[in-house]
């Protein structure tokens, strides 16, 4: 039996039957594939609150991720003009593909999760962003918005194993509710203008 890398990191990505809606949902909202001044405050915000080196606000489509909001320790990537690829930097940057990381088990199962040492799990152990960025720790939680649809997640990654315990999903799940809150105000505020 040959061992095919590519058909196992297949099986190690959630398959998402609910991408085309979402990419159809972030579209009818305006985000999810610039850069956000806001969404790069909040991920500061949120590394700070954290202790986290990196922290993102990531919008998934079908095929790729989108760090909307990032924080790292340079600072996130100035402009639109910077969309720089993970792999490419040696750290997060704007564009990852779906199948590096773990946001898309997060949009996929719906609920936070926390990953002290993501060595600690064989699933998670093999993915790219181990290797390729020296990922060993993660915490997410999805932004689900009032229609039901999981728009992407917030999450924070260190190089370093951590313990986030209980304080840390807390903390996870009430700052994902704080980016739904904002991006529906956004959109009652769109309507309106529509309206008006």
């Amino acid at each position: 039996m040959n061992f095919d890398p590519e058909e196992r990191l297949m099986m190690m990505t959630p398959v998402d039957r609910e991408a085309p809606h979402r990419v159809l949902r972030l579209q009818d909202l305006g985000i999810g594939d610039h850069p956000d001044p806001e969404f790069d405050e909040f991920a500061r915000r949120l590394a700070g609150r954290t202790g986290a080196p990196y922290a993102m606000v990531n919008f998934i489509d079908e095929y790729r991720q989108y760090f909307a909001g990032l924080y790292t320790p340079a600072g996130p990537p100035a402009g639109n003009d910077a969309v720089v690829t993970a792999a490419a930097s040696a750290q997060p940057g704007r564009v990852m593909d779906r199948d590096h990381g773990y946001c898309p088990h997060v949009v996929v199962r719906r609920k936070a999760l926390v990953l002290e040492d993501v060595c600690d799990y064989p699933r998670f152990a093999g993915n790219p962003v181990v290797d390729e960025i020296g990922i060993r720790s993660y915490l997410g939680a999805p932004l689900i918005d009032h229609t039901g649809t999981a728009l992407g997640t917030v999450c924070v990654v260190d190089i370093e194993p951590r313990p986030w315990g209980r304080t840390g999903l807390e903390t996870i799940k009430s700052m994902a509710a704080e980016v739904v809150e904002r991006i529906q105000q956004r959109e009652r505020s769109r309507l309106q203008v529509r309206a008006g």
